[in-house]
C-alpha cells in the first residue's frame, strides 16, 4: 500500500517543482539565457585586414626562422652599449651565469650542467646571430638556456651580447 501512495507522491513533487522553476524563470527579474540574441560567427563577412596593420619586419617570428648568420646587431660597439648590456646582464643573466661569467652564479649553482661559461672560447667563438637566437629561443641539450625573448626586450639582448663579446676569452 505505501509502494502505490508513493508514486503519485513522488509525480506530484515533481510536477510541482517544475511549475515552481517555469514560474520562478517566468517572473525572474534579469535577463535570462533565452533571451540573449544567439552569437553567429559567420552570418556576416570576414572582414579583410588592411595591409600593413600587422608589423613583419623586425618581429620575433622573423628572427627565430632567420638564419642565425644573417643576424647582425644593430648596434655599435660602444663604451654605451656595453655598459647598458653589463646592467641588462646583471638584471637578467648573472642569476645563473655568476658574476664572473662562470655559470656558478647564485641559481646556476643548481643546474646541471652548469650554465656556460660566457669566457669559454666555445662562446667567445659564436656569432652575434648565434648568441642572440640562443638568449631569445634557449639553446642547449634540455634547453638549459632558457628563452628570453618574453622576458628580454630585443635591443636589450644585442646590448648583452655586446656585453658578453667585450669581456673576452678567459685566460
Amino acid at each position: 500500500m505505501k509502494k502505490l501512495l508513493a508514486i503519485p507522491v513522488l509525480v506530484f513533487v515533481a510536477l510541482a517543482g517544475y511549475n515552481i522553476l517555469i514560474y520562478y524563470d517566468n517572473h525572474f527579474p534579469y535577463g535570462r539565457m533565452r533571451e540573449t540574441p544567439a552569437v553567429r560567427p559567420h552570418e556576416n563577412p570576414i572582414l579583410i585586414m588592411e595591409s600593413g596593420i600587422v608589423p613583419v619586419d623586425s618581429a620575433e617570428a622573423v628572427w627565430r626562422s632567420m638564419a642565425a648568420e644573417t643576424l647582425v646587431s644593430p648596434l655599435p660597439t660602444d663604451d654605451a652599449v656595453i655598459r647598458r648590456g653589463q646592467i641588462v646582464y646583471g638584471t637578467f643573466c648573472q642569476q645563473c651565469h655568476g658574476i664572473n661569467h662562470d655559470g656558478n652564479g647564485a641559481v646556476g649553482q643548481s643546474f646541471t650542467p652548469l650554465p656556460t661559461d660566457l669566457k669559454s672560447k666555445t662562446v667567445q667563438s659564436l656569432s652575434d646571430g648565434t648568441l642572440f637566437q640562443h638568449i631569445s629561443y634557449g639553446a642547449g641539450e634540455n634547453n638549459q638556456q632558457p628563452a628570453l625573448a618574453t622576458t628580454i626586450r630585443a635591443i636589450d639582448r644585442w646590448h648583452v651580447i655586446a656585453y658578453i663579446k667585450s669581456i673576452g676569452v678567459r685566460d
